[in-house]
């Protein structure tokens, strides 16, 4: 009975476009749809259910981890329909289960908003490629696109590092092994190690939770690399400062010389309900590192990281905030929603009323608001 459960919860996650199913003791089962929880109109879990549910679908080892530490992870797939990233684990003495629904379909660049350069930027024959952002922002989906585009269009050797594997990728023009932290290797900077002596040409590593990842993927990048990694920080200048402060004080100054020189890009993006239908659309930051921003992370001067951004519109950057105005002002997302993501909300706030007494006036006497008033 449980198996038949799981499938028909898992089905119901894919029909009505959930990203994630939540199973807890005392709650029916909940979806994640377009960012917001909703319960399914189905009997409360029980103690039971979620442990019968739990046993359906977890592999042996990992019944064992859980029995051990407390939690365990794992992916797997539903047919073609998708894979799932499972996460276990106890709380007040039951099991609880979260999945998130990993779609087969790679998305375009295009689908995704992704900056026209990106495609440029994944043909780079070396550098470090950063894509960072809260949980659940999109990151993977991203990261798959541009595995894909490389996969697609050019004859390399990609290897990915992650834990769990979630977008499964087979051979098409170019040669690509996928290893799971867990399984085929302990830890990602052992697998970062070993990966160059695998001819590689392009490496994506999941994330780069400590120091030792980190170390590893610069200097993967220095060695004539392209490699890609995620981060859990929010806005590029965010992003380079975590990195350097991973570091002791006494060797930050040589992170900031190998960063200048090796970073190419730092996509930051969150996602963001559409406003009165089902979807989400992604809110970028982008960053490319040019000569004159290579100087600024050099020079320890992060915060003028903005402005440089700012002034390189041309090269497809641009700040999150501008982006998420672009949405809203285009219709596509609600104002609570830009000014929860964004980064300077009162700015944001300042311009949508002046938007909307505009529009007020427009609407009421046929005129725009009266220039220097």
């Amino acid at each position: 009975m449980a198996m038949l459960h799981i499938d028909r919860l898992l089905d119901a996650c894919i029909k009505m476009g959930g990203s994630d199913l939540h199973l807890v003791t005392g709650r029916p089962p909940i979806l994640r749809i377009s960012g917001r929880l909703r319960a399914l109109e189905t009997k409360i879990l029980e103690s039971d259910d979620t442990v019968s549910l739990m046993k359906s679908i977890t592999p042996e080892k990992n019944q064992q981890e859980l029995q051990e530490s407390g939690s365990t992870d794992f992916g797997f797939a539903f047919g073609d329909a998708g894979r799932f990233r499972t996460a276990i684990f106890r709380q007040r003495g039951d099991i609880s289960m979260v999945l998130r629904l990993i779609p087969s379909l790679l998305l375009s660049f295009d689908k995704i908003g992704l900056p026209k350069i990106c495609a440029a930027l994944c043909r780079r024959p070396r550098g470090l490629f950063l894509v960072t952002g809260p949980t659940g922002s999109g990151k993977s989906t991203t990261l798959a696109s541009m595995i894909n585009y490389i996969n697609e269009t050019m004859d390399h050797h990609i290897i990915t590092v992650e834990e769990p594997i979630e977008y499964y990728h087979y051979h098409k023009k170019s040669i690509i092994n996928q290893r799971e932290v867990g399984l085929d290797v302990t830890s990602f900077s052992e697998a970062l190690r070993r990966s160059l002596r695998q001819d590689p040409d392009v490496i994506l590593v999941g994330e780069l939770r400590d120091l030792e990842t980190i170390e590893a993927a610069v200097t993967a990048a220095e060695t004539g690399h392209l490699v890609f990694a995620t981060l859990h920080t929010t806005g590029c200048q965010g992003t380079i400062t975590r990195l350097i402060d991973a570091f002791p004080v006494n060797q930050q100054e040589q992170i900031r010389v190998q960063l200048s020189s090796n970073l190419i890009a730092v996509l930051s993006q969150t996602l963001c309900p559409l406003k009165g239908r089902k979807g989400r659309a992604a809110a970028f930051e982008f960053m490319v590192v040019t000569p004159a921003i290579a100087n600024l992370i050099r020079e320890n001067k992060t915060y003028r990281l903005e402005s440089s951004i700012q002034t390189g519109k041309k090269l497809g950057m641009q700040l999150l905030d501008d982006h998420l105005w672009e949405l809203f002002d285009a219709g596509m997302i609600e104002k609570s929603e830009m000014l929860d993501k964004a980064r300077i909300p009162v700015a944001l706030l300042e311009k949508a009323e002046k938007k909307e007494i505009a529009e007020g006036n427009r609407d009421g006497d046929g005129y725009g608001p009266v220039i220097g008033s």
